[in-house]
Order: structure tokens, then sequence, then C-alpha cells
């Protein structure tokens, strides 16, 4: 285990709109407010089309190679995430959502674009004092964190 330590900054409570795409949406807002990090939760409806990354094919393989799920129909959702800086510093945003229909729920992270319908709201809040980046592994070809 690594850490750092942080203090709180401001929080924001936003509202994103029909036809939005949530991780665009989102980094773009962080950017624009200079917010370098932040924990984030979200609910609202994921509309039908909204791609999902729902976990690698094989955990173990050498290549990472990501399953997409594409939901058939409108969805409620709830999720959690985090923003921290990409190596270049801009604020890269890995947020996991459920998403659920009737009596199924599909979870998942959703950088392969969740579109927006109709609302979903959002509480960010600013984390300060945090040095912690996204760099980039290697070994898996993600952007870890690196507190």
């Amino acid at each position: 285990m690594k850490y750092s330590e942080a203090s709180l900054g401001r929080v924001f409570v936003i509202r994103l709109e029909d036809g939005d795409i949530v991780h665009e949406c989102i980094q773009r807002f962080a950017a624009e407010k200079e917010i370098q990090a932040a924990a984030l939760i979200l609910l609202g409806g994921a509309d039908k089309d909204s791609r999902l990354v729902v976990g690698p094919e094989d955990g173990r393989a050498e290549k990472i190679n990501p399953m997409i799920h594409v939901l058939q129909a409108v969805h409620e959702a709830a999720g959690t995430g985090t923003i921290f800086p990409d190596q270049q510093g801009a604020p890269l945003l890995h947020l996991h959502v459920a998403c659920g229909r009737k009596d199924s729920t599909v979870t998942g992270c959703v950088r392969a674009g969740v579109k927006v319908w109709q609302v979903m709201e959002a509480v960010l809040i600013e984390i300060t004092g945090s040095e912690a980046r996204r760099m980039p592994d290697e070994a898996t070809g993600f952007e870890l964190l690196c507190p």
C-alpha cells in the first residue's frame, strides 16, 4: 500500500444533462475550474447505447484487453470515482458506475462513453495539497495512481 495525505478544498454540485458524455464533461469541468484532484459521487440515468468497460478478457494475460458492454436500454446509474492529474498534468477521471434495469445490473468504468439520459447529478469534492499523479505503467498499460 502507498499513500499520501491531503486536505479538502471546494465542493461542487453539478447537473449533467441529456446527451452529455459523463467522463468528457467531468474532465472538462475539472480543467476549467483548475481542479487537479477530487472525489466524485454520481447518480442519475444512463442512456441506451452507453458503453462501459466491464473488465479484462483475461485478468492474467500479458496484454490486457478490455471488454466493452453496451447498454441496450436506459438504466439507473450510481457511481463513485476520483480525479488525479495525468503525466501531463491534465485532470483524469476514474469513475465506476453500477447501471441497473429491472432485475439486472452491470458495473464498469465510464471511460468508453456513458451518455446521460435526462439528468445525472454529481457532487465533486476537491482534494488539495496532494501531489498524487496517474502515471503510465508499462506492465499493465494502465495509468496508475502514484500517491
